[in-house]
């Protein structure tokens, strides 16, 4: 019998957590610091983002920030110091142990069925734009402020996946700009290059992006989950690979019960009632 966990059996210590109708929502919350992660945050993100795959009673996922900011990034303190100890310890097995972890947390957000819908505004710095970039919609708003700037503490653009995802999303040579400059782009600019979905105002980017997971969770959330793992799966074929992929992931999703409601439903003229399974 294949395993299955209940949302409410989740309690993260490090982030808020709240769901409602199926919609998970994920609150990074140390507002006074502008939500910075910490060791003991990523790694309970990435263990979450891993039991979700078990978690029937969650369809779709919500990130966002309390306090007007999405995320800053590292906590300087907390993680970049301690990191540069190791450093100047020469550890590097430690220095190489939290960068996996840290790449842990995007392959669980990647492998995760859910969709997740980032909420941003304000400061989304750093491992927070990384965060931003793993999700698969995002929603912003024109004053928030997007920066890969690794390369502004010395470290390389290459972080977390970066390389690889962001120019998917906005394309190499813009990707290579913000990857090798650490600028941050306001929303405008990140709307208009394609990393953002939607603009919205401050006071409802949130809202928005919650209406939209729910809008997600109504429609056929096996499909969705499938989709998601096409998308993920097929960055590394080739054309014939993954016209073949979807063939056998729609040969899949014909066999659920969703697929004849649609039908029934357009038969009928009436709209159709997705059920996930």
């Amino acid at each position: 019998m294949m395993r299955e966990v209940q949302a409410a059996s989740f309690k993260p210590a490090h982030f808020g957590w709240s769901v409602a109708g199926k919609v998970a929502t994920i609150t990074l919350n140390r507002p006074e610091r502008k939500n910075p992660l910490t060791f003991q945050s990523y790694g309970e993100l990435r263990d979450l983002f891993r039991e979700l795959v078990y978690a029937r009673d969650v369809k779709a996922v919500v990130l966002t920030g309390e306090g007007g900011n999405f995320c800053s990034g590292g906590d300087v303190h907390e993680i970049i110091g301690p990191l540069v100890r190791l450093q100047e310890a020469g550890d590097v097995g430690g220095l190489l142990a939290f960068t996996r972890m840290t790449g842990d947390l995007v392959k669980a957000m990647r492998a995760c069925p859910q969709p997740i819908v980032a909420a941003v505004d304000g400061i989304c710095a750093g491992a927070g734009a990384i965060l931003a970039m793993a999700s698969d919609l995002r929603y912003g708003t024109a004053q928030s402020k997007v920066a890969f700037l690794f390369v502004r503490v010395g470290l390389a653009g290459a972080d977390m996946g970066a390389c690889n995802i962001l120019p998917r999303i906005i394309g190499a040579g813009r990707a290579a700009e913000l990857l090798y400059t650490g600028r941050s782009m306001d929303g405008i600019e990140a709307e208009r290059w394609g990393f953002y979905n939607k603009l919205c105002a401050p006071d409802a980017v949130l809202v928005e992006a919650q209406a939209c997971a729910q809008n997600l969770v109504a429609g056929p959330t096996f499909a969705h989950a499938m989709t998601k793992k096409c998308m993920h799966q097929e960055w590394d074929m080739s054309i014939d690979a993954a016209i073949e992929a979807e063939a056998q992931a729609q040969a899949i999703c014909m066999q659920t019960k969703d697929y004849g409601r649609a039908y029934r439903a357009f038969v009928a003229k009436q709209k159709p009632v997705f059920e996930g399974n």
